[in-house]
């Protein structure tokens, strides 16, 4: 790759939540389901929050900042004890460390997204807001299959994250 083709983001903002370290958060939303977080946006990204309060649900899109460098590419993540491929994983060490969460939206108030099942390092720097679409995010349930989560994919909203990827 040249200098050329590197792609570069700046943060659109910040997202405010209780957890201080990734150690002893939820490893999902799902696990973080009466949690509240801010979204502080810039202030000329402030407008773009327009019409998202009529959205019960967003995405959101963020910069791993608490996890420590690209891991290898295979992990053993929070929901086995397996090594599994990193792609086969929702691990935060990753060669482009970007998250993602679905949460649902509180309120929408200036600068301010209040939200709620953030699942989050507090001060995580924000790269994106889209609204959730079932109809554009969600598969036909019938054709979803989900490897080797399957076996303890129900067991997500009670694990929360360790040392593993700090």
């Amino acid at each position: 790759m040249t200098d050329d083709d590197r792609l570069e983001y700046e943060p659109i903002g910040i997202i405010r939540t209780p957890f201080d370290s990734p150690e002893g958060m939820p490893i999902q939303p799902t696990g973080a389901d009466d949690t509240e977080g801010t979204v502080e946006l810039e202030e000329p990204c402030a407008e773009g929050l327009e019409d998202l309060e009529d959205f019960s649900h967003c995405i959101l899109l963020y910069h791993f900042h608490a996890a420590d460098g690209a891991s290898a590419m295979c992990v053993e993540p929070f929901l086995d004890d397996t090594e599994r491929g990193l792609f086969a994983t929702r691990a935060p060490r990753r060669p482009n460390p970007i998250g993602l969460s679905v949460v649902e939206v509180v309120a929408v108030d200036g600068t301010e997204l209040s939200v709620r099942g953030i699942d989050v390092v507090d001060g995580t720097p924000l790269l994106d807001v889209k609204p959730f679409v079932p109809e554009f995010d969600v598969p036909d349930p019938d054709t979803v299959e989900t490897g080797w989560m399957d076996a303890s994919r129900k067991r997500v909203g009670s694990r929360r994250s360790d040392d593993r990827f700090c």
